[in-house]
């Protein structure tokens, strides 16, 4: 409102500064965040936004939405708002049914009680048809609002109602506050809500922005860098060229990728290595292991190659489904394999 840019902090600071309404706000909040950035978008267009007072909505006591910066400006991606106990309070007010949880304290807890009296004889003379509205109005105070219904009867003799932007004025004989005590055995909770509301097409179509992406130095040359986890294919299994001696490696790599459940596409056809790699890149497959002459010499090993940085190793027939089944988990990054495995330099042509 203050036309200031975004201000990067720690999601626990902006629930200590009270900017967040609270800790279970602020870890949804932040999970939403893991999520957007786990699935490819872009940490740096990527922002929380709160709501202003005229656009929050009646139920909600905070909310915050995740935008993402596409070519249509920031978009509102995923919503997040704190319900507070709106919802069963709202059905308790209807039916007169409390909707709570009970918890068992660990030692019982004496406590002092206070609440409204009220002389419905005498409201109902005084205000006739408004009668059940006042009683209903007052029996749903809370413990802070009785206290000021109490300090205001004993400084003015009476108290003013405000119900529906009609006013009431209480005096002592209407109403007195009673106090007492009363020893507890269970607390009493009233769950709250926090609604997390995704909008899957927006966040598709921001994921799809931010990861296409050129080659350098080659404009033509496109690809999807659409994280392994979120990636439709794997692997993409390359031979070399048509020699019959890769067949046997085909099905023994096809058969492994697909015992760890590892979707794969073979691309046997034409055109150079390169133009191949190419393809792949254009639909978002991160992993393509190529079959070459190497191949064909004990100990069996194929080349392993990642999409977005080009890069090669050389891994055993036997090695490499796993490999590429703990890449597209996360459970390994590409830094791990390359650390592990030998490098393959390898000069890709696009001819």
């Amino acid at each position: 409102m203050d036309g200031k840019p975004a201000e990067r902090i720690t999601i626990g600071e902006a629930v200590r500064s009270n900017l967040v309404a609270n800790e279970t706000l602020g870890y949804f909040m932040a999970r939403i965040q893991k999520f957007m950035i786990s699935v490819g978008i872009d940490p740096e267009k990527l922002r929380f936004r709160q709501h202003m007072g005229n656009e929050m909505a009646h139920y909600a006591c905070d909310c915050w939405d995740a935008e993402c910066l596409t070519s249509y400006g920031w978009v509102e991606c995923v919503g997040c708002a704190d319900r507070s106990a709106y919802d069963l309070t709202q059905h308790f007010k209807a039916t007169g049914v409390r909707l709570s949880a009970e918890k068992h304290l660990p030692e019982p807890q004496t406590r002092e009680i206070v609440e409204p009296v009220l002389n419905k004889g005498i409201i109902g003379k005084e205000f006739k048809k408004d009668a059940k509205t006042i009683c209903d109005a007052l029996a749903a105070l809370d413990l802070n609002s009785v206290s000021a219904v109490e300090e205001s009867l004993n400084t003015n003799g009476k108290y003013e109602l405000l119900v529906d932007d009609k006013e009431f004025v209480l005096t002592k004989d209407m109403i007195s506050i009673k106090k007492s005590t009363k020893t507890f055995h269970v607390e009493e909770i009233i769950p709250s809500v926090i609604e997390p509301s995704f909008g899957i097409g927006r966040i598709m179509y921001a994921l799809f922005e931010h990861n296409f992406k050129m080659r350098d130095g080659d404009e033509q040359r496109t690809y999807l860098a659409l994280p392994p986890l979120v990636a439709p294919l794997k692997a993409s299994i390359l031979p070399l060229s048509s020699n019959p001696e890769f067949q046997p490696f085909i099905k023994m790599l096809s058969s492994e990728l697909s015992q760890n459940g590892i979707s794969f596409k073979v691309d046997d056809s034409g055109g150079s290595i390169g133009k191949r790699y190419a393809r792949t890149d254009e639909i978002a497959i991160p992993f393509g292991i190529t079959i070459d002459f190497d191949t064909l010499k004990e100990p069996h090993s194929v080349t392993l190659r990642e999409r977005d940085s080009m890069t090669q190793v050389r891994v055993k027939v036997n090695e490499v489904a796993s490999v590429i089944k703990d890449l597209s988990l996360a459970k390994i990054t590409w830094e791990d394999v390359q650390s592990k495995y030998p490098k393959f330099e390898a000069q890709e042509g696009s001819k």
